[in-house]
């Protein structure tokens, strides 16, 4: 028997919501490291890039964990408003722009952390690797699979 068209919409906001139980943890350990970082014994001896760096890596996570954890707040704030398929709309979007922000953050977490390590050079070349990895495997991939399918 298929499914009426509440009970995909349904359906699809709760993977939705599932999907983003996965994301929280990871940006949140993010976040829970980069809010520590100022406050260890060498971070009086960091550059101005770094620091520059690191607001970057901050701000971006924080937009991020806002982006991510909203679908839910919207879930709990609109309950019984007959308004799902809307919701899931904006939760669909909020996610994809959140899970991009986290993309952000971890490729200047990581243009950051390979700075200390080595240097400019090496930090930039591996975080642009990093963003392109991520840019490729979160959106180019399903992209790439949504056109084929679109195509027959």
């Amino acid at each position: 028997m298929a499914e009426s068209k509440d009970e995909r919409v349904n359906r699809e906001l709760i993977e939705l919501l599932n999907e983003l139980r996965v994301a929280l943890p990871g940006v949140q350990v993010l976040f829970a490291f980069l809010l520590t970082v100022p406050f260890s014994s060498g971070w009086r001896r960091i550059t101005e890039f770094q620091k520059n760096v690191f607001v970057a890596a901050v701000l971006c996570t924080a937009v991020s964990t806002a982006l991510l954890i909203a679908p839910s707040a919207h879930h709990r704030l609109l309950f019984r408003s007959r308004d799902k398929e809307r919701l899931l709309f904006t939760a669909n979007r909020l996610a994809i722009v959140g899970i991009g922000f986290l993309a952000l953050a971890m490729s200047a977490t990581i243009l950051l952390v390979i700075d200390v390590v080595y240097d400019e050079t090496w930090a930039a070349v591996v975080a642009a690797l990093a963003a392109g990895f991520f840019g490729w495997l979160w959106y180019g991939m399903p992209l790439l699979r949504r056109r084929r399918l679109e195509r027959g």
